[in-house]
């Protein structure tokens, strides 16, 4: 008589579920996280940030230390002309708009903050050249909050991970998402954590699943059979 086999089919893991193993293996595998653009003022992190925009760290962490010795402080900043700012940051990617942004950041901040970084969301959105995501990074590096910067990595990670949903096809939608399901005094940490990840691990080209954490309930890791590489979301 033949053997009968049984197969017991695996329970799907639940979103809650999903949330709670990240957090965990992160908080045991990376407990200090924070970003690796180098800094000693909001001032200078907000050009940091600014600079970053489509450029690596590395790049923008080998340009600031002249940048900042030339024009230590806003009202410096402010003086100079997009040309002088140009020279310094002229190595980064879209060089002449971040130089002119820089500038008038700069000239604004002297103008209606008293040469101060504002730590309030609108008055950051509205200085030239910071975004959502930029600000997003000010308020939870520089001062703790519980914000979500969502850049490529983020997305990306998030949706391999099967953290948020097909849906959320926008970085406002995925942060949304991200800021509901993580608790409050994780989010700036898992900021780095989802950006670190996607920068060394879960890079866009080729994955390195094999050498991930995280893969033995990833759905798109290719290191086990359910696996199918791409995951539950656009990859940028």
């Amino acid at each position: 008589m033949a053997a009968v086999r049984f197969f017991v089919l695996q329970k799907p893991m639940t979103k809650k579920e999903r949330y709670e193993r990240f957090i965990a293996y992160f908080q045991q595998a990376m407990p200090e996280a924070n970003t690796e653009l180098h800094y000693a003022n909001p001032f200078q992190l907000l050009c940091a940030v600014m600079l970053s925009a489509q450029c690596t760290d590395k790049r923008v962490n080998m340009v600031t230390p002249a940048l900042f010795e030339a024009f230590p402080t806003p009202q410096a900043m402010a003086e100079a002309t997009k040309d002088e700012v140009l020279y310094y940051v002229k190595s980064v990617s879209y060089p002449n708009s971040k130089a002119e942004h820089l500038v008038k950041m700069a000239q604004m901040l002297m103008e209606q903050h008293g040469g101060e970084v504002p730590g309030d969301f609108d008055a950051l959105i509205a200085l030239p050249g910071v975004g959502r995501k930029t600000a997003n990074v000010m308020l939870s590096v520089a001062w703790g909050e519980a914000r979500m910067a969502v850049d490529t990595h983020v997305f990306r990670v998030s949706h391999r991970l099967g953290l948020v949903a097909r849906t959320a096809d926008t970085p406002f939608k995925v942060e949304r998402e991200l800021v509901k399901n993580i608790p409050a005094d994780d989010i700036p940490r898992a900021h780095h954590w989802l950006l670190l990840h996607g920068r060394y691990v879960c890079t866009s080209r080729r994955p390195h699943c094999e050498r991930c954490g995280l893969s033995a309930f990833c759905p798109s890791s290719a290191v086990h059979p359910s696996s199918t590489r791409g995951g539950n979301g656009t990859q940028p």
